[in-house]
């Protein structure tokens, strides 16, 4: 639906008060005011148990246990004198913030049954995909794609939902025209927007990209992803050769803490024999894979990974790999182990011996976590491991859907280019 400005609103919203409707939107957007309107609605309506619990939802990770309790226990309260559908929603809150995400998205099935299309609830279906497993991820798919199509097109955060989930699929091009249709609805959606990335990323759009993601961020410096769609517009430098211009961004709009990300333009910077931004320091990230939770998902600590990689940490790594491959969890034991012993391997000058983990890894290389965009660097260090070890043609062969479907692909023909394997990666 469209307010009295025509600006594109999301269902439900334009009858609470002014307050909570640019509250609502900004959370779906993923603006940088979110946690000031949504603090504003609490403050201006303290009985809305939705307000508060959309706040815990946003920034339940800051806050302690006992605060996060508190909190929802108010807003449960409080949503159920306000009505069924505010209550479950709640509820769902309740399940997602403390990281139930099996029951999170057993819960949702049912309230999109009762609430179809519900663009609140709609925030939380990342618990089909956190709960890692892939029949659930599937079935995550599915319920989005009945939700968008019960919306209709005019609904932009459903829109910009399907558009992520088209691009996860690898259904570029669909990916593409969803994110441009929702970006057209309501031009400040960040979904749609980091969906859009991930499209461009598949088709190497280069330049272009990183250009509209620049244009995009100056309307918002402090939106929620400011620094992640800075990543993308790294990886569209890289693309298109422009290696300066992915190490200013490393090195400028990437915290100190972003060590996955930062790791990830490095390593594939070293893959394509370039200079890599500034470094995590070794010790940061040892300390990191000791803290609790160093090892709690296996992407997390596959981006651990590859930053002692880009230290060519060999001896760390070899250290990693013996504890994944002691790890009673299937994804650290048979997925994670072998990946991590590959980029010990590669740093140590060994290709051969990577290649043949990787190659046996297969398509089990997908359990590693992530998304598409984050899961490729495997095939590209796959693809350098083979050219390293003489194996030129069937780097290629790996390498050829992307050759010939992205617009910009320096980054593939210099992972394709020989070079002397040991050089990969050392001190620098």
């Amino acid at each position: 639906m469209r307010d009295v400005t025509g600006r594109a609103t999301v269902s439900g919203v334009a009858a609470g008060t002014p307050v909570a409707g640019r509250a609502v939107d900004a959370l779906l957007s993923l603006s940088g005011q979110t946690l000031p309107l949504l603090r504003q609605w609490v403050g201006s309506d303290p009985g809305s148990g939705v307000a508060r619990a959309l706040l815990s939802l946003a920034t339940g990770d800051r806050w302690d246990d006992a605060v996060l309790k508190e909190q929802l226990s108010i807003a449960h309260r409080d949503a159920l004198a306000a009505g069924e559908r505010e209550a479950s929603l709640v509820y769902g809150v309740f399940l997602h913030t403390h990281r139930q995400y099996r029951l999170t998205a057993d819960h949702l099935v049912e309230h999109f049954v009762r609430w179809p299309a519900d663009e609140q609830a709609g925030l939380m279906l990342g618990a089909f995909s956190s709960c890692g497993d892939a029949a659930y991820r599937a079935h995550g798919d599915a319920l989005m794609e009945q939700q968008a199509a019960v919306a209709g097109p005019e609904n932009w955060p459903w829109v910009s939902w399907l558009a992520s989930t088209r691009a996860e699929q690898g259904r570029v091009r669909e990916a593409y025209e969803l994110a441009g249709q929702a970006l057209g609805l309501y031009p400040r959606s960040g979904v749609a927007a980091h969906a859009l990335a991930h499209a461009e990323h598949e088709l190497g759009t280069g330049r272009a990209s990183a250009d509209f993601l620049d244009q995009w961020l100056r309307a918002d410096p402090q939106a929620v992803q400011t620094r992640h769609l800075n990543w993308h517009a790294a990886l569209q430098s890289i693309a298109c050769g422009d290696f300066p211009d992915a190490r200013r961004r490393a090195d400028t709009a990437l915290a100190r803490t972003d060590v996955g990300m930062r790791a990830a333009t490095n390593w594939r910077l070293l893959l394509a024999g370039q200079t890599p931004a500034g470094q995590s320091e070794p010790d940061q990230v040892r300390e990191l894979l000791a803290a609790p939770g160093g090892m709690a998902e296996v992407f997390h600590t596959f981006n651990l990974a590859l930053a002692l990689a880009v230290e060519a940490a060999t001896d760390d790594l070899h250290i990693l790999a013996r504890r994944a491959a002691a790890d009673e969890r299937p994804d650290f034991r048979d997925v994670l182990a072998p990946v991590v012993q590959a980029l010990a391997e590669v740093t140590a000058g060994r290709p051969r011996v990577a290649l043949d983990l990787l190659t046996g890894l297969g398509e089990q290389a997908e359990r590693i976590g992530g998304v598409r965009v984050e899961r490729e660097i495997i095939q590209d260090t796959l693809a350098r491991a083979l050219v390293d070890a003489g194996e030129h043609v069937r780097a290629a062969t790996l390498l050829h859907h992307r050759t010939t479907t992205r617009r910009h692909h320096t980054y593939e023909d210099l992972l394709l280019a020989a070079r002397t394997p040991a050089n990969l990666a050392g001190p620098h």
